[in-house]
């Protein structure tokens, strides 16, 4: 039997992540919001981006939401497990990394305020911080629609709210201005961003970087948890007009995008990704696994303990029997386990994640990431909660030779 409440809970989480038209809209039902005030306020000021407590992360700060542990534990399929220390932040790198993180936000308003609470710092650690082993890291604090703020809109307004106008725009193009007149240097810089923060970035760049001069310094953009159209069978148009999809971890001024669902449960008719309303576009998919085409392997880190986003999912154990030694690190790496591609069925184009789990080894038979708790998921969601962690090796590693190719293009 279904378990109503925890449905309805996982709906509020659900549509708090972000909606796949770039819309939240009223497809679910939600739990009642308090009561809006009515008074009209005056509009807010812009931040001062000047302000180093404006920012989750800069270059070189210690304590900071990048300075996190990266130590991994990697579990071979035999059970066998061994340290992974080897990523550390490079002071030194070639190009920067710009990161607008999704909705995570626990603040009781409409938009976050600008005092970063552990959910922010979290998402940081999930979804940005190892990108530091290539590139200096930024990512500014900006007052995005909260959990709160988009069950609100749920509830009330069934027309929905745009996630890329508004406040929360208005901030991440502060920050980006900011960033270009202050810190940048002509240096090369890649666009990280996921859900809200990948809609947010999908206007930045149509409105802000296509076509204009700045778009000389764009190493890539890694636009996840989004869509992205493009004219069916290419590679450029739609929603950028020369940005093109990445076909080769080599090609700079690209864009890599998908959103993952697992090859069990394939998106349905209601998807919320994958799909765009014009019948000569498509919803883009590059795979990090394989650019060029085809399957291959992912290289996840995943929590440790089943932290994700925006919660704690209940995980097996990593090894049956007793881990010797036992996984002590924040990360698990599980090499041989995941492989992924893009495809399509009728209703969607997407990353497809298969899980090759084998009940003869002792290794774990598969992962957590989706929305509410088996056989109680959200499958229009796909494995939204973990879109970035699936594939974060291989990312990093593209944007290592991507920094390499646009250094050879400079020269």
């Amino acid at each position: 039997m279904v378990n109503v409440k925890q449905v309805l809970l996982g709906v509020v989480v659900a549509a708090s992540l972000c909606a796949g038209t770039g819309m939240v809209t009223a497809q679910q039902p939600a739990t009642p919001p308090a009561q809006l005030q009515t008074a009209p306020a005056p509009p807010p000021s812009p931040n001062d981006y000047s302000d180093p407590k404006t920012w989750l992360c800069k270059p070189g700060r210690k304590g900071d939401a990048c300075d996190v542990d990266h130590t991994t534990t990697i579990v071979a399929a035999d059970g066998t497990l061994t340290k992974e220390t080897t990523w550390k932040a490079n002071p030194n790198a070639p190009i920067d990394c710009f990161y607008v993180y999704p909705t995570i936000s626990t603040d009781r308003t409409p938009n976050s305020d600008m005092n970063p609470d552990p959910a922010e710092m979290n998402v940081v650690r999930q979804q940005f911080a190892r990108f530091g082993s290539q590139c200096k890291t930024y990512a500014p604090v900006y007052r995005q629609v909260t959990l709160m703020g988009l069950q609100r809109v749920l509830a009330q307004n069934a027309g929905g709210t745009p996630l890329e106008r508004g406040l929360q725009y208005d901030d991440v193009k502060d920050a980006w201005n900011y960033y270009l007149q202050h810190d940048n240097n002509g240096r090369g810089v890649v666009l990280v961003a996921h859900s809200q923060g990948s809609f947010i970035l999908n206007r930045l760049i149509s409105e802000e970087i296509d076509g204009k001069p700045v778009q000389s310094r764009l190493v890539s953009a890694i636009l996840l948890g989004t869509i992205i159209a493009v004219p069916k069978g290419k590679d450029v148009g739609g929603t950028f007009k020369s940005v093109p999809l990445c076909k080769s971890a080599t090609q700079t001024g690209c864009v890599i995008t998908y959103a993952s669902f697992r090859s069990t449960l394939k998106p349905p008719a209601n998807t919320l990704f994958g799909k765009v309303p014009d019948a000569d576009q498509e919803a883009a998919c590059t795979n990090p696994a394989a650019l060029g085409g085809g399957s291959g392997a992912l290289h996840a880190y995943l929590d440790a303990t089943g932290k994700t986003i925006t919660s704690t999912l209940k995980i097996q154990p990593w090894v049956t029997g007793p881990a010797d030694p036992p996984i002590d690190t924040p990360w698990v790496s599980v090499p041989g386990l995941l492989t992924a591609q893009c495809t399509k069925n009728k209703n969607a184009s997407y990353l497809e994640v298969t899980v090759h789990g084998d009940p003869a080894d002792p290794r774990v038979d598969d992962i957590t990431g989706d929305i509410g708790n088996p056989p109680n998921v959200l499958a229009n969601w796909g494995l939204h909660l973990i879109d970035v962690n699936l594939s974060m090796g291989n990312l990093v590693d593209i944007v290592g030779q991507q920094a390499k190719a646009y250094a050879a293009k400079k020269r």
